[in-house]
């Protein structure tokens, strides 16, 4: 029932919380539950809300939030655009009304109206639809672009939805059930100075539920926390936040985060990054108390002249419920000092657990070299399983991978290893010993299918090929990049067969300080399914692995096999042994180029600019030589943004991701900083004449 204060008798504009003699104490068990849905996947959606309704009617939760758009999946992409996928969401949610007997539920769909389509906020209470909240405030920055395929639904406005025949209020919307107020905050809502909590503390409201599709960066876990925290505390409400889990459409990684506080403090907090289906954190909040504690705030002024926002009224019965003491403080690995490395260490293992029986693959294939970025994909494979079946069981760690049948017999983790994951060292005559061990070590520290294949035979037809056909010689003075590019490409077709023979995933090795500048071979390493770490920078992968060397996950184990990675320098080994080629020497050190990325990239400064920032950081640098690395820096970055296109899909991890499908937009021709870069050099000219 929708209603306005002034069209109602006196005695209505009242609730029944407000009368004298109310109990002093009103008990309310609230509940945040996780899901890792698929887009689209209706049948599995729906099993996996169940399974959260559920276990919080178990838990004696009453009061219960699930994820945004949580029946259809938050990544349907232009799939919102279909009359179906509304259909369908509809129909999803009709069939769970009944399940919510004795409990109030909050579902997140696309809600089309008045041919607009909406992201919405569905309050079911006791089997019954009470009405449609409509999110405020999109996310179309970055990683999202809800604007696309969503409108905002303005304030102050209410309006009526026809629905199989029933009509029911969509809009501004707070819920009156059983005298105890809801309202919504949904996702990017929280983010935005005006919030509508604001509004929404001033109607009395007693508890903010917060559907979310928080993807996940390092760092975001604090962000999140504060404005739970400062909602709960600023509203004087009690303030349930409910995000998704796991890799839900293969980009974006979701960290599973459930968070409920009360008054400004946090008072139950759910495991991140984790392996199952669905989650539900519960906690007992005196209703009476939050009340109470909004009327002693000298700041706070209720809403008295009549609101301007609507509230839909329903009876609703709470049952008894005990005070219990709710567990939050956060695990041991959230504590830790190294808790970049930590996140991270979650963050790809369940992505890429994720990815692999999503798309019902038997496994995956890496072409091993034994350097940094290869080494690091076989280790978070290895992670995978060892913090998989730690929280899944061993048994239930293979029913979730249950498609792949030739794991049945598999008994140890070492052997589920051995069973996912093929690798292969491809040497031409370039190769040295130092890799082939090294990636000898590294599969054998895991229990990985190792391979050993030389190529040089094919290396040697195609330039042979080529000389023949062009009527010449190929010599390293003339022909550098061709001689060394012919030998990337040419592992390619033996490492997909491997993948195809195994119907199993090829995981591209590139990392995201090679992408910025192009330092790869298209068709060669860039090959693959998916790219689990071309958003990571690579100092900080070299970082990460010596730190998994020798510490390790908090409740993992360290790889101590990694030293023969770790001393190396990094090289691609595509020029002659006595070149002494490196990585950094074909580039420039890897901590510049992750910092002139950062400071030109993210923060989109100009060359001149970004000079001055890395005189500052790198002072050690000859200017000269420093203005050089800049140029050079500038210069790959415009002339390589093609293969940026065509990476395969990646992993989001932070706010420094050079996807151009999702993050990061640049043309594929442009002027290249022509004009920019001569500034510069006049600029390192004037320097040179000041002395």
């Amino acid at each position: 029932m929708v209603f306005r204060w002034a069209s109602f008798p006196a005695i209505v504009r009242l609730p029944r919380r407000e009368w004298a003699g109310c109990n002093p104490m009103q008990l309310v068990k609230l509940g945040a539950a996780v899901l890792n849905q698929l887009p689209l996947d209706w049948q599995g959606n729906r099993t996996r809300i169940s399974t959260a309704i559920h276990a919080a009617r178990e838990q004696g939760v009453t009061i219960l939030c699930l994820p945004e758009l949580c029946i259809s999946g938050y990544g349907c992409e232009d799939a919102f655009l279909a009359p179906g996928t509304q259909r369908m969401a509809l129909r999803v949610l009709h069939e769970l009304l009944p399940e919510t007997r004795g409990m109030i539920v909050s579902f997140g769909l696309p809600l089309l109206y008045q041919n607009g389509l909406f992201n919405v906020a569905c309050l079911v209470a006791d089997g019954k639809l009470l009405g449609f909240v409509g999110k405020k405030h999109l996310a179309g920055d970055g990683l999202h672009y809800e604007p696309r395929w969503f409108k905002p639904w303005p304030e102050d406005v209410v309006k009526e939805v026809t629905i199989g025949g029933s009509r029911h209020p969509i809009g501004d919307l707070y819920f009156d059930c059983g005298g105890v107020r809801i309202g919504f905050e949904i996702c990017e809502d929280a983010w935005v100075a005006n919030r509508p909590g604001t509004r929404l503390a001033r109607q009395g409201v007693d508890v903010i539920l917060n559907p979310s599709a928080s993807h996940f960066a390092f760092g975001k876990l604090e962000i999140r926390k504060r404005f739970v925290l400062e909602g709960s505390r600023a509203f004087g409400v009690s303030y349930v936040y409910a995000n998704l889990l796991g890799n839900e459409a293969g980009r974006a990684v979701y960290d599973g985060e459930a968070m409920i506080a009360s008054a400004g403090r946090l008072i139950a907090a759910g495991p991140r990054f984790s392996f199952r289906d669905a989650l539900v954190t519960g906690a007992t909040v005196d209703v009476e108390a939050t009340r109470m504690s909004q009327a002693r705030t000298a700041s706070y002024e209720p809403s008295l002249e009549g609101p301007a926002q609507y509230c839909v009224v329903a009876a609703f019965d709470y049952p008894a419920t005990s005070l219990e003491t709710s567990g939050t403080s956060s695990p041991a690995w959230e504590r830790a000092p190294h808790i970049k490395e930590e996140e991270f260490a979650r963050a790809i293992p369940l992505a890429l657990f994720d990815y692999l029986r999503k798309s019902r693959a038997q496994g995956f294939v890496v072409s091993l070299s034994g350097g940094a970025d290869s080494s690091a994909i076989v280790c978070l494979i290895h992670l995978m399983v060892e913090l998989g079946v730690a929280e899944l069981g061993f048994d239930g760690f293979k029913h979730k991978l249950g498609h792949i049948a030739h794991l049945a017999p598999v008994k140890t983790n070492r052997d589920l290893v051995h069973a996912l994951l093929v690798t292969a060292y491809q040497s031409t005559a370039n190769s040295g010993p130092v890799t082939r061990a090294a990636a000898a070590a590294i599969a054998g520290a895991v229990n990985a299918d190792h391979l050993e294949l030389d190529i040089t035979t094919l290396v040697e037809g195609y330039v042979a090929m080529v000389e023949e056909g062009i009527g010449r010689k190929l010599a390293w003075q003339t022909d550098d990049i061709a001689l060394q590019n012919i030998q990337a490409r040419v592992r390619s077709p033996g490492i997909w067969m491997i993948a195809n023979i195994r119907n199993a995933l090829l995981l591209s090795t590139s990392n995201r300080s090679e992408a910025a500048v192009g330092y790869a071979t298209m068709d060669g390493d860039t090959s693959g399914s998916v790219s689990p770490i071309a958003g990571i920078d690579k100092a900080f992968l070299r970082q990460w692995l010596v730190w998994l060397e020798k510490t390790g996950p908090t409740d993992g184990q360290s790889i101590p096999a990694l030293r023969c990675v770790n001393e190396q320098q990094p090289t691609a080994e595509l020029r002659p042994q006595e070149s002494g080629q490196t990585d950094e020497t074909d580039l420039m050190p890897y901590p510049l180029l992750d910092a002139i990325e950062r400071a030109a990239i993210r923060d989109k400064q100009m060359p001149t600019e970004v000079f001055q920032l890395m005189r500052l950081q790198f002072p050690k640098y000859e200017i000269r030589q420093l203005a050089q690395w800049v140029e050079r820096f500038f210069r790959l970055w415009c002339r390589n943004q093609w293969k940026r296109e065509r990476y395969a899909p990646s992993f989001h991890v932070d706010d420094e991701n050079l996807d151009p499908k999702t993050w990061c937009r640049f043309p594929i021709l442009s002027g290249g900083f022509e004009r920019e870069l001569a500034e510069l050099q006049a600029h390192v000219d004037s320097l040179d004449s000041t002395g």
